[in-house]
């Protein structure tokens, strides 16, 4: 992240003092999620959703938009038609050709959404992307690995299955670049995940406010304290577009490499990284680490390229046997 977008972040998220935050926290514990993503809407500047479009993700974008309806009849103001915006719309590059060309309109949809296209999320994956935008008729936000568009063209820059080789260049290049973009992009300062408790490992102790380390971002997990029952239920209930994979066992949906149907009922994340000793993809860790660590990785790389390349120039040519015929 340029040190622009770190200080712009932190200036805000400072005025949380850790007192500040614990006495938040206490507070939102003992509300329901909406009125937690209400209380958001209102009070934190810079907000975005970012999401894959798992079923907690979905769920908070349903309760979003809920909210945003019953606050537009309460003020007797009806949203703006998509088409209102369209010429703005065709031009924005953000917007991925896969998807719907819909402009951000801040009357039809307050809160930015953001997906991270990997370029290896599942097709049901992708599918569900543009089931959403149409059925709530809103705009998604889609960045991609820089420079990349097509599968085909990062793995010509970064070799096959990246992801085996080298992971967390990997998460770096697919997940964590791209989503720092969207947030200096968007002036973000506050983002809204679907993480909960209930998925355990390192999201098991989860506040609902939290402040990202070195960077300073607010991060808001409103539904941190519901199981995936909970979730599972409202989506019925609500008649919220899930993802077909869901039907099929799956509970956590990533990258298709690395994504399994649940191995274990009591752990939803239990089909993510098998035989990894992994539980987060990187867009939840320590930025600043991340980078530095990835940085390193790509310096010990060159290095090792040069000095094969060195190597291979050292050493002649191999001089071509003489044959003898005798007379």
């Amino acid at each position: 992240m340029p040190e622009s977008t770190a200080s712009q972040v932190s200036s805000f998220s400072t005025t949380f003092t850790p007192a500040h935050l614990k006495f938040i926290n206490a507070k939102l514990e003992k509300l329901s999620p909406e009125k937690i993503i209400e209380w958001a809407m209102i009070s934190l500047p810079g907000l975005i959703q970012t999401t894959a479009f798992g079923p907690t993700g979905l769920v908070i974008l349903d309760m979003i938009n809920r909210i945003h309806i019953d606050q537009q009849s309460a003020a007797n103001v009806h949203p703006t038609p998509a088409s209102s915006s369209a010429s703005e719309d065709e031009s924005d590059d953000n917007d991925d050709g896969h998807f719907k060309k819909a402009g951000y309109n801040t009357q039809r949809h307050p809160v930015p959404l953001i997906f991270i296209d990997t370029l290896y999320h599942f097709q049901e994956t992708l599918d569900l992307a543009q089931q959403v935008q149409d059925h709530y008729n809103i705009p998604l936000k889609v960045y991609k690995p820089l420079n990349c568009e097509t599968t085909a063209e990062f793995e010509s820059q970064y070799g096959q299955q990246l992801w085996e080789t080298d992971d967390l260049s990997y998460d770096y290049l697919v997940k964590v670049e791209p989503g720092r973009r969207a947030y200096q992009e968007l002036n973000a300062q506050a983002v809204i995940s679907g993480r909960r408790r209930s998925q355990k490992g390192d999201r098991a102790h989860l506040d609902i406010l939290e402040i990202e380390s070195g960077t300073g971002l607010l991060k808001l997990n409103p539904l941190a304290t519901w199981s995936f029952q909970q979730v599972w239920t409202y989506l019925r209930a609500y008649q919220v577009p899930f993802n077909a994979l869901l039907d099929q066992g799956y509970r956590s949906i990533g990258d298709w490499h690395s994504t399994k149907p649940a191995t274990n009922p009591d752990d939803e994340r239990s089909g993510r990284w098998e035989g990894k000793q992994k539980t987060e993809c990187g867009l939840h860790v320590d930025y600043f680490k991340m980078r530095a660590e990835f940085q390193a990785t790509q310096k010990k790389k060159q290095a090792l390229l040069a000095s094969r390349d060195a190597a291979a120039a050292a050493t002649p040519a191999s001089t071509p046997a003489t044959v003898v015929v005798q007379a």
